[in-house]
């Protein structure tokens, strides 16, 4: 059973940090890219950062570049999202996925497996 856990979240003023974490299992974790979302009430869901996870290369949206970093740990295999700096429009609920496909990272429609999310809120 493919199961894709996120926690983390939480509620920040503008400025502040936060890491996510997502824990995954039920799949064959090489050769894969994992994907961070996130979705605002009534906006659409939106490609965050993603990673390879055979060589780390990471793949970042262009409004969170300099801010935010992904980064996993294949032995536990973990994908981490460290966000700093923070802005109130940042504010959604945060989710992982598994694509295994090639194809554009950004297209959320690639992704096969995705976890219930983390909230994160953050205030001006």
């Amino acid at each position: 059973q493919v199961r894709l856990v996120e926690s983390g979240g939480g509620s920040v003023q503008a400025g502040g940090s936060l890491r996510l974490s997502c824990v995954i299992s039920g799949i064959i974790y090489s050769s894969r890219f994992i994907g961070w979302f996130r979705q605002a009430p009534g906006k659409e869901r939106e490609a965050v950062a993603g990673i390879y996870t055979d060589d780390g290369n990471a793949l970042y949206t262009d409004s969170v570049k300099g801010r935010f970093t992904i980064s996993h740990d294949k032995v536990n295999t973990t994908v981490y999202l460290q966000m700093d700096n923070l802005k109130p429009e940042e504010t959604g609920l945060y989710t992982c996925a598994v694509k295994y496909d090639p194809g554009r990272w950004t297209d959320y429609r690639l992704f096969r497996h995705w976890g219930q999310g983390t909230q994160v809120t953050v205030s001006s």
